[in-house]
């Protein structure tokens, strides 16, 4: 069965009036089209196991063929594949507990709180556990060092009072290549420390309530080895953090609150199809790359605005966020990403998008269609809201008039914008939302000589920290 495709319309964007010419897009094209060849060729170079030449360096590819890789191991492999093995572990932790804590930060938490947001109910930890179709409930923690917060998670966890019944029982899956990233650690620490009691000190229990995934190496690797846990996941290599949504690091917790990973795996694979054989004009990689770079080099537009339309693809732009920040915010170069959720933000930062700064592109993400029946506004014998004339409009009618109320009046005062529409929400697509994310970054970045891997800003902060508190 062919599922469609997310579409990219630039329309909005490519417009005389911003000071582009009417074929700058075509014109871009055989750049594009080199720097779409050179992350093919940075994919073979890494999957062949050959040396990476100093100027390559970091070369975390290993992202772009690994969807193609692990659906051809699951069909060929079946229950020893390791989708098997991560749906199994996912299955066994649903049976036996009610809420499952996710530990990392960065790539590897966003990714999985994005499919969470996306993907399963509004309120999801709200709803009874048969509305969750019998799986756990998800929270989120290590991400930050907020004291409160992870106070507050104590509360819910029962503060390591023993647990017999599955409704109070819990289980941890922590998450760090290394096993070093301070606030991880820490959540860690203090968790399994709650779970152990939780366990009635039971240490069999306990090594099976924690699901590390991490190197093959590392502190964390260690830890899970002395602990025993029996099941344990890689992060693979040549997949840096920011990268790794579809590996286990994603695939893990998305399998624990029962999406469909095989048609996550899938839409990444059918959109790195696409990349590959489209031409610019039609590929959406290469037309969502070429007309932000053409905005932000021939106008000054370096503030990108993914403007998301209703509240379920927040966590898709931050993860986005975090994407095109790490990978390109490089040698005082990069655009700024910024996400906002409509219409929400059109009271809030709307006036500055509107006749602010002329510094920014817009770029809508919008859904082809709800998964629930439509809501009407209704009639009502108290119309003092004046309602009742548009009493059979829907709230995605609204939603629509908003959107194109909005973008009208950002094209009347010449505000650059385009459209990145998804048919659906479901795994299939956000496979290829995550999948032509993660490859226009890395086009972006050989398009203007950036190496979109690792993240050498970011350790600074650690090694301060790390001085100061052991000072």
């Amino acid at each position: 069965m062919s599922i469609e495709l997310i579409t990219y319309n630039p329309a909005g964007l490519l417009l005389p009036e911003h000071g582009l010419a009417e074929d700058a897009l075509a014109n871009l094209a055989p750049k594009l089209q080199a720097a779409r060849d050179e992350v093919l060729s940075d994919a073979k170079l890494w999957a062949a196991g050959e040396e990476v030449p100093a100027e390559k360096q970091p070369l975390d590819a290993g992202f772009h063929e690994l969807p193609d890789r692990l659906l051809a191991e699951y069909r060929e492999l079946g229950p020893e594949s390791e989708i098997a093995r991560i749906q199994a572990t996912a299955d066994r932790l649903a049976g036996e507990v009610d809420r499952v804590v996710v530990l990392g930060i960065g790539g590897s938490y966003m990714g999985a709180r994005a499919l969470l947001e996306a993907c399963c109910h509004p309120y999801y930890n709200e709803v009874p556990r048969a509305e969750r179709s019998g799986r756990p409930r998800m929270s989120f923690e290590g991400n930050n060092v907020d004291n409160d917060a992870m106070q507050g998670l104590c509360d819910l966890l029962g503060r390591g009072r023993e647990a017999t019944e599955v409704a109070d029982r819990w289980a941890i899956v922590v998450i760090s290549k290394s096993g070093g990233t301070l606030e991880t650690a820490a959540a860690f620490r203090i968790l399994l420390r709650q779970l152990r009691a939780s366990c009635g000190d039971d240490a069999a229990q306990l090594a099976k309530l924690v699901i590390p995934v991490t190197g093959t190496s590392g502190k964390l690797f260690d830890l899970a080895g002395a602990l025993g846990c029996p099941e344990m996941y890689h992060v693979p290599e040549g997949v840096g953090g920011r990268f790794s949504i579809l590996s286990a690091v994603g695939l893990l917790p998305a399998a624990i609150m029962g999406l469909d990973i095989v048609k996550l795996l899938e839409g990444a694979a059918a959109m790195n199809e696409h990349f590959r054989s489209a031409a610019v004009g039609e590929n959406v990689v290469l037309d969502y790359t070429g007309a932000c770079h053409l905005i932000e080099t021939q106008r000054g537009c370096d503030v990108r605005l993914l403007s998301t339309w209703g509240k379920r693809l927040e966590a898709v732009g931050l993860w986005y966020d975090q994407l095109l920040a790490e990978s390109l915010g490089k040698h005082e170069q990069g655009a700024l990403p910024l996400t906002i959720v409509n219409t929400r933000d059109l009271h809030s930062r709307g006036q500055q998008h509107q006749e602010g700064k002329r510094d920014k592109v817009i770029t809508n993400v919008t859904i082809g269609a709800c998964q629930r029946e439509p809501l009407a506004i209704g009639r009502s014998e108290h119309n003092h809201d004046q309602l009742n004339e548009l009493a059979d409009k829907t709230l995605p009618d609204i939603l629509d008039a908003a959107t194109r109320g909005t973008n009208q009046a950002y094209q009347e005062d010449n505000r650059p914008t385009a459209d990145l529409h998804l048919p659906q929400l479901d795994e299939h697509v956000l496979g290829q939302v995550f999948q032509m994310f993660m490859l226009a970054t890395v086009v972006e970045g050989r398009l203007i000589g950036i190496n979109p891997y690792g993240q050498p800003g970011v350790e600074a902060y650690k090694k301060n920290m790390n001085a100061i508190l052991r000072t």
